[in-house]
């Protein structure tokens, strides 16, 4: 058995930028007003904790490459003492996306696919 990769230093919460960047990535799959509305049920939702491989199964992504820029810049981040923000999980229906934080998902998964990632959680429902 591998033993655990180092762990990621993680803020107490999400930066408040970052649901402005779920809201533009929202946007583009859902009209401005129901990304709006789903932006404000992530703000609502508290915070928890899920495993990065568990997180990027339930989305359906791979994760990326070290050599990513955005994974790089996350991991430049850490490396120099400051702490990441926590991703924002969307559903949709019955698939999961991550609306904010692939790039660190795919750094803790790199580093420990099995670290513990904080996250807020929303769901959608086109019904």
């Amino acid at each position: 058995m591998s033993e655990p990769g180092p762990a990621i230093r993680w803020k107490k919460d999400v930066a408040a930028h970052d649901f402005d960047a779920a809201e533009a990535f929202l946007s583009i799959r859902l009209t401005p007003e129901n990304a709006k509305r789903l932006v404000g049920r992530l703000k609502d939702a508290s915070l928890t904790q899920r495993r990065a491989n568990d997180i990027l199964r339930a989305c359906r992504r791979e994760p990326l490459p070290l050599n990513d820029p955005g994974v790089l810049r996350d991991l430049v981040t850490l490396a120099s003492g400051e702490k990441l923000s926590p991703v924002l999980v969307v559903s949709f229906d019955e698939v999961a996306d991550i609306a904010d934080g692939y790039h660190r998902v795919s750094l803790a998964y790199a580093l420990d696919p099995f670290a513990a990632v904080p996250l807020r959680i929303a769901s959608f429902s086109s019904r």
